[in-house]
C-alpha cells in the first residue's frame, strides 16, 4: 500500500511540532506499506490544498495525518472530523480550489475509514500508550481530517483516510509544570506500528470509548 503521511509545521509560538519530527524519522518502507512523507502548514485550506495537491500527482492508497495535540498523554487516533468550515474546499484532482460554503452543504461530519480501533491497539502491543479520541479538537487538525473525509467522498473513492495525535516532546513542557510528554522516539515507533496495521480490513470490535 502507497500511504501519504503528513504532518504539521510548528505552530503557535512553539519552535518544534514533535508530529513532523517524529513523521520526518519514518522508515521509507513499513512493513507493507511504502511511505511518503509531506509537511503541510498549520492554516486552514492552505494545508488540505497542499495534500490534495500531493494526491493529484501519485497514485495514493491511504494519507495519515499527524498533529500535535499539548495536554495529551498518550497517541490518539481520531474517529471523526467535524464540519466546522465554512469557507473553500479543493476542486477535484488537485484543481484549483473553489469557493464553495460548505458549512451548510457538507457532511456533519466523516468517520475515518482507518482501522483506528486496531491502529490503537497496536501501539500499545509494542508497549506505548495509546487510545482511541473521539475530538480531533476545532483547530486545523479536525480540519484536515473533515476534508480528508470530502476528497475521499468526492475525489478519490478507494482512498484511506486517518488522523493522530501525539503529545508534547519534554523539550515543550520545561515551562509548562504537569503537562505530559513523550519522546520523539517513542512517538515514531508507535506511529510505525500503527501505519503497520492500516489495511482495508474490517476494524476490530473492541470497547475504546472514554467518559471524558
Amino acid at each position: 500500500m502507497k500511504i501519504l503521511v503528513t504532518a504539521f509545521e510548528p505552530f503557535g509560538g512553539e519552535s518544534i511540532n514533535p508530529a513532523l519530527e517524529a513523521v520526518k524519522r519514518l522508515e521509507d518502507s513499513i512493513g507493507e506499506h511504502e511511505i511518503t512523507k509531506l509537511e503541510i502548514p498549520t492554516v486552514f485550506h492552505d494545508s488540505i490544498e497542499t495534500i490534495n495537491t500531493t494526491l493529484a500527482q501519485g497514485n495514493y492508497d491511504a494519507v495519515l495525518a499527524v498533529g500535535q495535540a499539548g495536554g495529551r498523554s498518550a497517541l490518539t487516533p481520531e474517529r471523526v472530523g467535524i464540519n466546522i468550515d465554512d469557507a473553500r474546499i479543493p476542486d477535484n484532482k488537485g484543481q484549483q480550489p473553489i469557493d464553495t460554503p460548505i458549512q451548510p452543504n457538507g457532511a456533519p461530519a466523516y468517520f475515518s475509514n482507518m482501522p483506528v480501533k486496531k491502529m490503537t491497539e497496536a501501539i500499545k502491543q509494542v508497549g506505548f500508550p495509546a487510545s482511541l479520541s473521539n475530538t480531533a479538537g476545532t483547530f486545523v487538525c479536525n480540519h484536515i481530517l473533515y476534508q480528508l473525509g470530502y476528497l475521499a467522498e468526492h475525489s478519490y473513492p478507494n482512498l484511506l483516510f486517518g488522523f493522530i495525535h501525539v503529545p508534547f516532546i519534554p523539550e515543550q513542557v520545561t515551562t509548562k509544570p504537569e503537562t505530559p510528554s513523550m519522546s520523539i522516539e517513542t512517538m515514531t515507533k508507535g506511529l510505525t506500528a500503527a501505519i503497520k496495521a492500516i489495511s482495508y480490513e474490517k476494524d476490530i470490535k473492541v470497547a475504546l470509548g472514554q467518559t471524558h
